[in-house]
């Protein structure tokens, strides 16, 4: 069924119909679900900290016993949680400081400890430019200029070495 054949149906629907097939929506698809729950309470702070606390615990995973486990550092966790909240129309700033946290926390980790998969390095770089891009087309790349240059500044700190594909992003926006 096309868009403009949807339309046409449910303009034939009088305003009970309609709530009956929203209703039935609801309590059939969880999508629908969270969708609705995320409109009429739009908790974002508390989705953001959950949010948050899923990525560290990527990277410094506690078990219940208070021992850690090793960690599994996946970006999906984070892209996952991205694309959610791209979904539920979250706040640009909200989603843009989920995207940017990813690649701190990522940072954060390999300050302590030396890594040496070629892919982490591959996939923060992606998700550094996926977030500038973000930024720059959501009009709000001065508000988190400040982060941006701290993590380019971390890739030199640390010697990452695709640190020129980070430099590359910095300088396409610096002049």
């Amino acid at each position: 069924m096309s868009k403009r054949d949807l339309k046409k149906y449910l303009a034939e629907l009088n305003k009970e119909q309609l709530e009956e097939q929203i209703i039935e929506l609801y309590e059939k698809f969880s999508p629908v679900k969270v969708y609705y729950n995320f409109v009429f309470n739009p908790k974002e702070e508390s989705l953001l900290q959950e949010c948050k606390l899923k990525i560290s615990h990527e990277y410094f995973p506690i078990k219940k016993s208070g021992r850690r486990s090793k960690p599994k550092m996946r970006r999906s966790v984070a892209q996952k949680y991205i694309k959610h909240f791209i979904v539920l129309g979250v706040d640009p700033f909200v989603i843009a400081d989920v995207m940017l946290y990813n690649v701190e926390i990522a940072q954060t980790f390999s300050s302590e400890n030396a890594v040496k998969q070629d892919l982490f390095f591959k996939s923060m770089f992606n998700s550094f430019e996926q977030a500038v891009i973000f930024l720059i087309a959501n009009g709000i790349l001065s508000e988190f200029k400040a982060r941006i240059l701290a993590i380019h500044n971390q890739t030199i700190v640390q010697k990452w070495y695709n640190e020129p594909e980070f430099n590359a992003i910095i300088e396409r926006f610096e002049y």
